[in-house]
């Protein structure tokens, strides 16, 4: 499994109403082991989370499932994480 970091930002059509669903979505990925870790950015304007994914296309298939994406409350860009240690 690699990781791939999911950045979650509002749009204009951002509703709070989409939080629940989304707090939900995120709570079944991680009882299936899909979810790394997650937090939401402290100026409101979205947030971001890690899963653990077999490539990018499944990792996309997961995040573009979140509900706020399917609402359009967020955009969601998916990016493979590749961790390095400092030399």
């Amino acid at each position: 499994m690699k990781k791939y970091l999911v950045m979650a930002m509002r749009t204009p059509r951002f509703d709070s109403a989409v939080l629940q669903p989304h707090k939900d979505f995120l709570r079944q990925l991680s009882e299936r082991g899909q979810l790394v870790e997650s937090a939401r950015f402290t100026d409101g304007t979205g947030g971001a989370y890690f899963l653990a994914a077999e490539n990018l296309d499944a990792a996309r298939e997961l995040a573009f499932a979140d509900p706020v994406h399917t609402t359009g409350s967020s955009t969601v860009t998916v990016y493979e994480w590749e961790p390095t240690t400092p030399n």
